[in-house]
């Protein structure tokens, strides 16, 4: 077991490695420090530091406000909503915690969808569900023909 940490002073927790394989099972990097980014001289003015604060809100609050337009315009409206939270965090403990849930939440998640009888089950669903809509789309060819659903009853 080993512990190193990288350029940003992150202390990263032992990796261990299985036995028989020599295989890498765990390396995970230590949470950096809560709290705000912004330069030191900047902090060291009370003033100057809300005003930065107030800045970043306002930057941070129009990129989420155009990401939830997105949301029902055209637009990758959740990739500018996650966006305007790291804009947030660099800033504000509130929006750090967040982010961090939420990639706690999108690695569990896709460590579920990675492992095989979840892989396996999913395939086999979207091939029923396949197999199902070419029976439909055969069924209403066979009955109907080549005529558009709203053209039917002429």
């Amino acid at each position: 077991m080993n512990a190193e940490s990288d350029e940003r002073g992150k202390v990263a927790r032992p990796v261990t490695t299985a036995p028989a394989t020599g295989d890498v099972t765990e390396e995970v990097t230590a949470e950096p420090a809560l709290g705000s980014r912004a330069p030191a001289f900047i902090k060291a003015r009370r003033t100057l530091h809300v005003s930065w604060q107030v800045g970043v809100f306002v930057v941070g609050l129009a990129v989420v406000a155009a990401g939830a337009a997105m949301l029902v315009l055209p637009g990758p409206g959740w990739v500018v909503i996650f966006g305007g939270m790291a804009i947030w965090a660099t800033e504000f403990v509130w929006a750090q915690l967040v982010l961090r849930w939420t990639k706690r939440k999108v690695t569990e998640a896709a460590q579920r969808a990675l492992d095989p009888k979840v892989r396996r089950r999913n395939i086999i669903l979207t091939t029923v569900g396949l197999v199902i809509m070419a029976a439909l789309v055969g069924v209403y060819l066979w009955k109907y023909g080549l005529v558009m659903p709203w053209n039917v009853g002429k």
